[in-house]
């Protein structure tokens, strides 16, 4: 595991970085620092990006086809299947939800601010790095996707799948109508229990029984089995898709939270590669997608097992 992440921050530390309004090319290339990509409501939607990483798989921020139509399911509905990159935290929910840094820290409770600060020491105690699900809303820097499931009856189902195996297999909304189980009867889950509905073009879901094992980011920002969640995807144009996100959780914040992310359409022909984390499936170098030598790997280090 510890080479995993050694090949993973090679890798990075091997990415270029742009200046605000810059982007870079192909698989393996940092994109825009910061960039406007479209209006919601009337304001100006800006797509911060805060590792080198991020977003390397999108089409360039400039191409015209970001600013394209939306495309849109033949009942009428945007289609937000993608694949996309970005949309959720990662590495600092805060920052990458658009407020200041510290400003999430500041609405910690007592129990749960201490409960960061222990699990910021720990470098290895995440959840996600040992092949278990990231949860709601955490996104890893690669590909992911909605796939909606139709029936006889229509829409039924909403699934989200991601890249990475460590991701989990996948999450499921259902757009049936249905309500959220007895809460004194729901069994906490990793992905809580998800229910959808269209408001207008933008696909709401409110998620109830999530477990409290999940990190909200690298750092560590936690959550009770108190938490709910509410998602408002609103796919702004064809390349730009928006999650105002809400957490609502009174075991460990003390007041509601809002949060936007974005997303960015990747390029035509990338699809969602196959990765087994159970596997040690690996990327950069020990997967063969970097030559020994490269620059800053100092020869490469050989596969695991090797």
């Amino acid at each position: 595991m510890r080479k995993i992440l050694f090949v993973t921050a090679a890798i990075a530390a091997l990415l270029p970085s742009y200046p605000s309004g810059q982007q870079g090319g192909g698989r393996g290339q940092a994109g825009p620092r910061e960039v406007v990509v479209g209006q919601l409501a009337g304001k100006p939607v800006i797509q911060p990006v805060t590792r080198g990483v991020d977003y390397r798989d999108t089409i360039n921020p400039n191409d015209p086809a970001m600013n394209g139509p939306v495309p849109r399911l033949p009942d009428g509905h945007p289609d937000l299947t993608g694949p996309w990159e970005g949309g959720g935290s990662d590495n600092d929910i805060g920052v990458e939800g658009g407020l200041k840094p510290g400003e999430m820290d500041a609405l910690l409770l007592p129990a749960a601010r201490a409960l960061k600060a222990e699990r910021s020491k720990a470098i290895y105690g995440e959840p996600y790095i040992y092949c278990l699900p990231m949860s709601v809303p955490r996104i890893n820097p690669y590909p992911w996707k909605f796939v909606m499931g139709y029936t006889a009856k229509g829409l039924q189902y909403v699934y989200q799948l991601h890249e990475t195996g460590d991701a989990g297999a996948h999450r499921v909304i259902y757009m049936d109508g249905r309500p959220h189980p007895n809460p004194d009867t729901l069994i906490p889950s990793w992905w809580g229990h998800s229910i959808g509905r269209w408001d207008g073009d933008t696909l709401v879901i409110d998620t109830v029984g999530y477990n409290d094992k999940f990190w909200f980011d690298a750092p560590g920002t936690p959550h009770s089995e108190k938490l709910h969640t509410i998602e408002r995807w609103t796919r702004i144009s064809n390349g730009t898709l928006v999650n105002d996100f809400r957490i609502e959780d009174p075991g460990t914040f003390t007041r509601p939270v809002e949060l936007r992310f974005v997303a960015r359409i990747v390029k035509p022909g990338v699809e969602l590669m196959e990765y087994i984390c159970a596997e040690n499936n690996q990327i950069g170098l020990a997967g063969g997608y970097l030559k020994p030598g490269s620059p800053g790997i100092a020869g490469g280090a050989p596969p695991i097992g090797k």
